[in-house]
């Protein structure tokens, strides 16, 4: 992809070819969007801790998540609707991250079925669960995406109810989109991804619609979720969820080192410091900012890593540096998707590689699992104790 050296260069031509009302679902946080700007602004408050005069030759990005071999200390973060950024998203992001030798992460609220991935890939990927009213549905959701080779499941916490997004709100967010005046303009306007959209496999939820209880078409698919958002949700819940899984446990959404404590007493294998990518809680704090007292509250006895507002391998190098074991992608990814699909993809994770590579170079170091706090610098972050 040429004359792409940014996530922000991906950004810009995803935009200009994706439709409006699916580029502001990738593009947007809940209500005044504060925390959803702080996720990438609070990066700003960490300084790096340059170096001179150490040997620098082969340096080294891999690393492991939860004992596998990975590339890069990331993961592709599960999104919502891949597959209404390019034709077949889910797919294309999956097979970019395995070749790349990065774990992917399949939403529940993916256009392509688990299933579908599976039948595209090669090696297993991981699947993020939400935690609905319908337990048969989920039960049979858990037992799907093992049969299919997942072998990590993350499940989310923080969505018990929905947050508002004006932008999705104002836009009639709809998969498939629904046909309106506005949003048959807002095709049109994009004939390249209208006719991608053409060949696509999937159109709709396919990990709901023919598997939940009564969905069978768009027009059911809507209702079921709109009834599905469990406000009664809690910690106790989680362990008919665990006896039902094989492989390894992610919690997604702890930002309170209370909470964190939580998942270390239960025996979870690992925890994703998150705040939904700014688009539950509005006015919560950063990823970024509750990372460090979560590191520290956790000391080792499960696997951190953090997700929200990285852009860059020097966000990347900076949430290693304050004790992540990794960091998940969402919308850095998504403006790939949007951008060149697959191809974009790849783009997002060179850039991202490239720039980590880089940095860790001018801080002195050779190999990121030796990055901590001695290589940076905090400006007005919090690291007030709990």
């Amino acid at each position: 992809m040429k004359n792409i050296l940014t996530i922000e260069d991906l950004k810009l031509r995803a935009r200009r070819k994706v439709p409006k009302m699916f580029y502001d679902y990738a593009d947007s946080g809940s209500w005044e969007e504060k925390t959803y700007n702080s996720n990438s602004d609070d990066f700003n408050k960490i300084k790096f801790r340059q170096r001179v005069g150490v040997n620098v030759e082969k340096r080294s990005t891999s690393t492991n998540f939860l004992g596998q071999p990975v590339s890069i200390p990331l993961a592709l973060a599960p999104t919502g609707l891949c597959g209404m950024q390019h034709r077949d998203g889910e797919i294309l992001a999956a097979q970019a991250s395995e070749e790349f030798g990065v774990p992917f992460t399949l939403s529940t609220m993916s256009i392509c079925s688990i299933e579908d991935v599976a039948e595209k890939t090669n090696k297993p990927f991981w699947f993020q669960l939400y935690v609905m009213k319908d337990k048969e549905f989920i039960s049979r959701l858990l037992q799907r995406a093992q049969e299919a080779g997942c072998n990590v499941l993350q499940i989310t916490m923080d969505l018990n109810i929905l947050g508002q997004r004006h932008a999705d709100v104002r836009n009639g967010l709809s998969a498939p989109p629904k046909f309106t005046l506005k949003h048959i303009k807002q095709i049109i306007s994009r004939p390249g991804w209208a006719l991608g959209m053409l060949k696509a496999k999937r159109h709709f939820f396919a990990n709901v619609v023919g598997h939940a209880s009564g969905v069978t078409d768009n027009a059911t698919l809507w209702s079921w979720i709109a009834e599905q958002f469990d406000a009664a949700f809690s910690w106790e819940d989680l362990d008919w969820i665990r006896n039902q899984w094989n492989g390894k446990i992610l919690l997604k959404g702890i930002l309170d080192p209370e909470d964190a404590d939580m998942a270390v007493k239960l025996g979870y294998d690992g925890i994703i410091v998150s705040n939904h990518g700014g688009r539950q809680l509005d006015g919560t704090i950063s990823s970024i900012s509750a990372l460090p007292n979560i590191v520290d509250r956790v000391n080792n006895k499960c696997e951190v890593y953090m997700d929200g507002g990285i852009m860059s391998g020097q966000d990347l190098c900076k949430a290693l540096c304050l004790g992540a074991k990794g960091a998940l992608i969402g919308r850095a990814f998504l403006y790939g998707l949007g951008a060149g699909g697959k191809e974009g993809v790849t783009k997002c994770l060179e850039i991202i590689k490239n720039s980590l590579d880089e940095t860790i170079a001018f801080l002195g170091e050779k190999d990121v699992n030796n990055l901590n706090r001695e290589n940076i610098f905090l400006e007005n972050l919090s690291t007030r104790k709990f």
